[in-house]
């Protein structure tokens, strides 16, 4: 009797103090993924030159200020990422201080990239965006499949091919992705729904970054998944069209997003002390003598664009402990696993083992 008593008060006490009730078995996981923008941006800000170019900057003065008259330009463009993520988890992929990320697949664009992260692994037979419908289980789908996580899986995506990539039909999880990607199932979705019908369609395939925000935003708040996969896509988008401005805005309004997602986990006791946030890229953007380099990527005919980086927060990531080596895309779905306490090498022995970044469970 006198240990149920003192078990109970122990109970009692972590839920009137905010602390989590339930053991690590309630782990969580949030991965998102920031198409297409490259380390130099991430580490280095807004780069001055490409900045002060009227062929890619409409409004010099406005970046000027905005990303260029900053003391510190990296933390000008993302200042959540720098100042609470890199400060209480760790930022990978700084390659002029002896930080490396880089994908494995041969191909350094899109569809391959995203099956990579989610998959551990590169898979040589897709060498299009316009793959179809992956023959491959995602991370997201064998946890779908796993008791505690059946049902609790979901993925939200600005660009429509992720249909495609989780495989929605098979793996069972609900993929929101592109424009009208899903019916509304809340008044909060109805409501984003008829802002998106009434936003511009600048790109066929690719829907507005704020509306995924707020899909994603609305099912935390609404199913309380263990694992969310969230894919913002307008840094790629702008850089393609050579919008230098346009993408650096971008970069700062997913940051902004990173930060509410990361304020409203902290402040929702489903997730606080126990969910993990993965941040990462599919591939970088090419360098080389081209002034437009920076616009594409693919290998080989734009250098770098393999090169990554890669970030992570949460109660079992070692604030600032950096992996030796160069890290790999294809480490980000053990890691995922390892963070919510799983054995990843159950889910496939043959992917890239986790990143070095985690310490002991509720160290």
């Amino acid at each position: 009797m006198k240990t149920f008593i003192l078990a109970a008060a122990a109970l009692v006490a972590a839920v009137f103090s905010g602390a989590p009730a339930q053991a690590a078995d309630d782990r969580r996981l949030v991965l998102v993924t920031l198409d297409g923008l490259d380390w130099t941006e991430v580490f280095h800000g807004a780069d001055p030159e490409r900045a002060a170019d009227k062929a890619f900057v409409k409004e010099t003065a406005a970046i000027k200020a905005d990303f260029l008259d900053r003391p510190d330009r990296a933390r000008a463009l993302m200042p959540f990422l720098h100042e609470v993520v890199a400060k209480q988890g760790v930022l990978i992929g700084d390659r002029d201080h002896g930080s490396c990320a880089a994908v494995a697949n041969g191909m350094w664009f899109s569809y391959p990239g995203y099956n990579e992260i989610l998959t551990g692994k590169p898979d040589p037979k897709i060498r299009s965006n316009e793959h179809g419908p992956n023959a491959n289980v995602t991370v997201l789908e064998w946890l779908n499949r796993q008791p505690g996580f059946r049902g609790k899986v979901q993925a939200l995506g600005s660009w429509s091919v992720f249909r495609d990539i989780v495989n929605g039909p098979r793996s069972g999880v609900p993929v929101n992705a592109g424009w009208n990607g899903a019916p509304p199932r809340s008044g909060a979705e109805t409501a984003i729904a008829r802002l998106e019908a009434g936003a511009p369609r600048l790109w066929p395939t690719v829907r507005l970054d704020t509306f995924t925000h707020a899909y994603a935003l609305e099912a935390l708040r609404r199913d309380r998944p263990r694992v969310l996969y969230i894919a913002y896509g307008e840094t790629d988008d702008f850089a393609h069209e050579g919008h230098y401005d346009q993408m650096l805005w971008a970069a700062r309004r997913t940051d902004a997003f990173l930060a509410e997602l990361w304020t409203t986990l902290q402040s929702d006791r489903a997730y606080a002390g126990r969910t993990t946030l993965i941040v990462t890229t599919d591939h970088g953007r090419g360098s080389g003598p081209s002034a437009e380099a920076w616009k594409h990527h693919g290998k080989p005919v734009f250098p770098d664009s393999d090169a990554v980086w890669i970030a992570a927060i949460g109660p079992d990531v070692v604030p600032g402990r950096l992996p030796q080596g160069c890290a790999s895309s294809s480490q980000i779905a053990a890691t995922g696993l390892s963070a919510l306490g799983l054995d990843w090498r159950a889910y496939d022995p043959a992917i890239g083992a986790p990143l070095d970044i985690l310490g002991p469970p509720g160290r």
